[in-house]
């Protein structure tokens, strides 16, 4: 009662003259997928847990050792990250089935992910050579390709 009344005296001084308080500044709402009416809507794995569940309960996408304390080249590690990721992404045009998952050890770069079945074996093995050799040019460090093949339907973990 007294933590009350002392904001009837906080919103009675001429410096702050509204206080408002409301329960909906604590709603969580990214990162949540809507439940559709015929529960058809496919999640894979990673889009299945909710953001607050996701350090606990399944590993992150990106590996590497910058971020600690002290570490070396933390935000041009995050840039390059993203630029992978949106190289892939255009390179291997809606192939991927699943997260595109970056991994540092030392001076090499590792990206795995679940690719789609449906790819010509031929035109798969120019895209990683492709990919290998320009990531590996721009990035100044050996990258390499980890890639599976899977079909739409084995990569779903759950309808909602």
């Amino acid at each position: 009662m007294a933590f009350f009344k002392t904001l009837n005296f906080i919103s009675r001084t001429p410096c702050m003259a509204h206080f408002h308080m409301s329960a909906i500044v604590n709603r969580v709402q990214a990162g949540r997928y809507q439940v559709t009416l015929k529960k058809n809507r496919p999640l894979t794995y990673e889009m299945a847990f909710k953001p607050h569940d996701i350090a606990h309960k399944k590993s992150w996408n990106s590996w590497n050792t910058s971020n600690i304390i002290d570490g070396n080249r933390s935000s041009e590690t995050a840039i390059e990250d993203m630029f992978i990721r949106r190289f892939m992404a255009g390179t291997w045009h809606s192939l991927f089935l699943s997260e595109i998952i970056v991994k540092r050890q030392h001076n090499l770069i590792r990206i795995a992910g679940i690719i789609r079945l449906s790819i010509n074996p031929r035109k798969m093995y120019f895209l990683v050579g492709y990919t290998e050799e320009l990531l590996s040019y721009w990035l100044q460090c050996p990258v390499k390709l980890e890639l599976q093949t899977s079909k739409k339907t084995d990569v779903i973990f759950k309808y909602i």
